[in-house]
């Protein structure tokens, strides 16, 4: 299957991502991944996304386009893969679908993950992590640390990152509806979009996500 993921930030796609694209047996392609690698291997794409990231700049659709398309074309892409956080607004649906088309390709299914907006705040406004070790994140509802403010792995501080304040997250919630929302009604009129709620257990989700792209076979 070849797929894309939508969703707010703080819906859970990149946990969906990663255990739909386990269970379909598909890469899962994600553009910060996609950046991190060629910065990291220093490929010209890397390092031309690197020259604007570094100028402060946003790298250019053609950039992030060119390295999404030579990740398509790796063998273990054959049978299919799931996009996250590509295509990121309408130009780059358009070029996406152009892409497939020259590869004699077409995508299975758009999954759009819905929450409500005031519950994506709580989710990410609510993390907390340990400076100590940025793996150990807390929930100051649903998963609370023993202690306040303590981390119960290593007794490390908790703090809230910048780009988790609310604040923060409803400017990035703004740029999902501005930008990326959008995608979703031009898929919507190529009968792709498949819409699940994103709320409850991890596991539910992952079943919902699994039969509603079953039915929309």
């Amino acid at each position: 299957m070849r797929i894309v993921l939508v969703g707010p930030p703080g819906a859970g796609k990149g946990t969906q991502a990663t255990r739909l694209a386990e269970t379909l047996h598909i890469p899962h392609i994600s553009t910060g991944d996609l950046f991190r690698a060629n910065i990291s291997q220093q490929t010209e794409l890397g390092k031309l996304a690197k020259s604007y990231m570094d100028a402060g700049n946003l790298v250019p659709d053609e950039v992030t386009i060119a390295m999404a398309k030579d990740r398509m074309e790796q063998p273990d892409a054959e049978g299919g893969f799931l996009l996250d956080g590509f295509p990121r607004n309408v130009s780059q649906a358009e070029a996406l679908d152009e892409l497939l088309e020259t590869e004699n390709m077409k995508l299975d299914a758009v999954l759009d993950l819905e929450a409500p907006e005031d519950e994506v705040v709580k989710r990410i406004a609510g993390r907390r992590v340990c400076r100590n070790n940025s793996a150990h994140v807390f929930h100051v509802t649903y998963t609370p640390p023993a202690k306040e403010g303590v981390c119960d792995v290593c007794g490390g501080e908790l703090y809230q990152r910048d780009d988790d304040s609310e604040e923060t997250v409803r400017k990035r919630l703004e740029v999902y509806h501005t930008q990326t929302e959008p995608i979703i009604d031009y898929y919507k009129a190529q009968g792709l979009v498949v819409t699940i709620s994103a709320m409850g257990a991890v596991d539910e989700v992952t079943g919902r996500a699994l039969e509603a792209l079953k039915r929309d076979k």
